[in-house]
């Protein structure tokens, strides 16, 4: 167990001010000294908060997940599940562009400046994709999807859209397939894949697009009174129950 943090509002400082230096300079950059001069505090804030440099870079992985949850956790669920498992896409993406920084970090983008991942870390960034399963498994339910294997469905949903958000970042999306065109487009496509019929798969992808904002306003900042924020909206981590 970490240390208590003797100041909140810090420890959510340090975590993005790391992940930046980690994906804008690599893991040279990432020093207690430097993160501590960028955020104006001392270098034992680092260990306060963290316990160490090797705790604040699981921090910055397990934060990451924290917010994509954050977003996850406002998806609405409606009468038409397909919509509502396009919207989980669009969250996807909006926190990936929202939070590129932390995004490399997560899924190994950037070096973890010689730290590695347990499999208890994937584990943490794995149950964010429970929710997308049971939306799945409504889908399949409506008759919408064909029946199969809805952790199989989400997977494929996972990694397509992954893989078009780590485009969209290094800007290799570009007119006339620019990111937005070929994201409209990829929803659709992976409906249809799924099993929906094209004409409905168009008119969810379509109705879910103007919901996204409405989850994106309704996400909470980084809280500024005495509750970490990757406490928030945080999954548990291997071992711990769901809830």
């Amino acid at each position: 167990m970490s240390p208590r943090r003797s100041n909140p509002q810090t420890g959510p400082v340090l975590v993005d001010i790391a992940a930046r230096l980690l994906a804008d300079e690599g893991p040279q950059a990432l020093s207690a000294r430097r993160i501590a001069t960028e955020a104006g505090s001392s270098t034992m804030a680092v260990y306060t908060n963290f316990g160490g440099m090797s705790g604040l870079v699981r921090e910055m992985v397990y934060e990451g997940f924290a917010r994509l949850q954050s977003y996850f956790s406002h998806v609405a669920q409606t009468t038409d599940p397909v919509a509502d498992i396009a919207l989980f896409g669009r969250a996807y993406r909006h926190n990936a562009l929202t939070n590129p920084h932390l995004y490399a970090v997560m899924f190994g983008g950037a070096s973890l400046a010689g730290f590695s991942l347990t499999a208890e870390d994937r584990q943490y960034g794995r149950y964010t994709l429970s929710t997308v399963v049971e939306c799945a498994t409504r889908c399949i339910t409506a008759g919408r999807f064909r029946t199969g294997d809805a952790e199989l469905v989400a997977h494929q949903l996972w990694t397509a859209i992954h893989g078009l958000v780590t485009l969209e970042l290094g800007d290799y999306l570009i007119a006339p397939c620019d990111a937005d065109r070929v994201f409209e487009a990829q929803l659709t496509g992976l409906m249809v894949g799924a099993g929906d019929a094209l004409e409905a798969a168009t008119r969810s992808v379509k109705s879910s697009q103007g919901r996204l904002e409405k989850v994106v306003e309704e996400v909470r900042p980084v809280p500024q009174d005495d509750e970490p924020a990757a406490g928030r909206g945080r999954p548990p981590r291997r071992g711990a129950p769901a809830r």
